[in-house]
């Protein structure tokens, strides 16, 4: 499926989906400032998923593991949060400054993204 470029959206492809074709360009996104945090997250969470597997490996009592899972969980969605955030003060606000249009468009693709992730 290919993009399609949003109205608002830079010209150099910031702020839009990169295109499913090929190698998309690499271009900043909202959250670029604050990537390395970000990656460092979530290697921290990658750690705890592998010390959920070594629990489940050596026969962990289950609220243990569960209390884990859930920790996992929760860090997994402030990673979430902190990308929707990041992408609604530089990408949607950036579409609703260059237009109307492209505001709204931005706004209504936050939306879905935003139901795509309660939809727990």
């Amino acid at each position: 499926m290919t993009a399609v470029p949003r109205a608002g959206a830079s010209s150099n492809g910031e702020c839009s989906p990169p295109v499913r074709t090929g190698t998309p360009a690499r271009t900043a996104r909202g959250y670029a400032t604050g990537k390395t945090d970000y990656l460092t997250r979530l290697r921290k969470i990658e750690g705890q998923v592998r010390g959920l597997q070594k629990m489940i490996e050596s026969d962990t009592w289950c609220p243990d593991v569960v209390t884990q899972v859930g920790s996992a969980t929760r860090a997994l969605q402030e990673v979430a949060v902190g990308l929707l955030s990041d992408h609604l003060r530089h990408c949607v606000a950036g579409a609703i400054r260059a237009s109307d249009g492209g505001g709204e468009q931005a706004m209504d693709e936050v939306t879905g993204t935003i139901r795509q992730v309660i939809r727990l």
